[in-house]
């Protein structure tokens, strides 16, 4: 009997290890998966109250994240490219790239970024120099194409059957418990994931709003040739990096201060300029500190220090690359809520009760 248990647990043992280096290899897209999951698993769940089945209730949440997110980086794409056209034959820069890039093979303009353009820019051979150098690229080009896609085909089935299934992973889970410890435990795990990845949810939308609002409401009031280029995309795109703590949101309002000013730099009125460090102003108050100082703290979770978690979405980049902004503050919750659940029964057998009822209330009202 004990060699069948211990040839049981042997090939365990083995088949964990194969199934923890196959995850190993894709824990990128299996944590921006469980990211998401915690991040809309309230959504999936309010969609309940309209009677629809959990797998239509999960398609319309992975819709409602990928539709919105595909449209906004094809319109940034494409801005991007026409802006930076215009730019390039403004200030003559054609030469500049014929000087300095030997595979610009000549070309004198850049054709308009149309069906029409490009295929007239492709009958008089302007395209060849970008297409050969496609080609003598084409092994990286396709390796990285082929792994961004082979992570997001990852990342849409995994978290769409964690919507339709994470509670059966709970209960299978839950089959080990060992004198409530587990259960205690993994309630608690559940509950502060979702209220913290379910808040920074909150946070990008909020902070979205917050900066197309401000970004709006500021070329309201300046002249044109200080405005903010597109400023719903640019107040989105604000809400997207705000995901990072202190230097996320500067990502995008740095780079779009220097567009802005970039113009009238490089010939308009000095004057506008005046303008431009009101932008900066609006950036950095109203977008950035207020909002961060007041959103974050409310939508960071029940349990979890506000000041360990912005450390972790800091750090984890900078120590992981970039899963670690999803995966530091989820091993962050995962550790902290064992030290405060398990580890004190495991120590002495009890857990503590905890502060009265009275004094939990005070700490909920400092936390607002």
């Amino acid at each position: 009997m004990n060699g069948n248990r211990f040839a049981v647990a042997l090939f365990g043992i083995l088949v964990s290890v194969a199934i923890a280096a196959l995850a190993f290899e894709f824990i990128a897209p299996l944590t921006v998966s469980v990211f998401l999951y915690y991040s809309t698993r309230r959504y999936h769940q309010a969609l309940s109250r309209f009677r629809l089945p959990a797998r239509i209730r999960a398609a319309i949440v992975m819709a409602s994240l990928a539709v919105p997110l595909i449209f906004l980086v094809s319109y940034a794409t494409v801005l991007m490219v026409v802006e930076a056209r215009q730019f390039i034959e403004e200030y003559a820069l054609v030469s500049v790239a014929n000087d300095n890039f030997e595979w610009f093979g000549g070309i004198t303009e850049i054709p308009e970024f149309t069906v029409q353009g490009l295929y007239d820019a492709y009958q008089s051979g302007d395209l060849a120099p970008f297409i050969d150098f496609a080609t003598e690229h084409a092994t990286f080009l396709t390796t990285l194409v082929s792994e961004f896609f082979l992570n997001v085909f990852i990342v849409v089935i995994v978290t769409y059957y964690l919507l339709i299934d994470g509670h059966r992973i709970s209960r299978w889970l839950l089959r080990f418990d060992d004198e409530a410890i587990i259960r205690e435990y993994l309630e608690a795990v559940d509950k502060e994931l979702e209220a913290v990845l379910f808040g920074n949810l909150l946070n990008v939308l909020a902070i979205s709003l917050i900066a197309i609002g401000s970004f709006s409401a500021y070329n309201a009031f300046v002249p044109a040739p200080a405005e903010v280029p597109y400023p719903a995309l640019a107040g989105a795109l604000t809400g997207i990096a705000s995901l990072i703590p202190v230097v996320g949101m500067k990502i995008v309002y740095v780079p779009l201060v220097i567009i802005s000013a970039l113009p009238i730099v490089l010939g308009g009125d000095p004057t506008n300029l005046a303008y431009i460090a009101g932008l900066v102003v609006v950036a950095v108050v109203v977008v950035d500190t207020i909002p961060d100082l007041v959103l974050r703290p409310l939508l960071s979770g029940e349990e979890t220090h506000v000041g360990l978690l912005m450390l972790a979405y800091t750090l984890g980049p900078v120590v992981l690359g970039f899963y670690g902004l999803f995966f530091a503050p989820i091993l962050l919750v995962v550790g902290l809520t064992f030290a405060n659940t398990a580890l004190p029964r495991l120590l002495n057998g009890s857990v503590s009760e905890g502060p009265p009822a009275s004094e939990r209330g005070e700490h909920a009202g400092e936390q607002q």
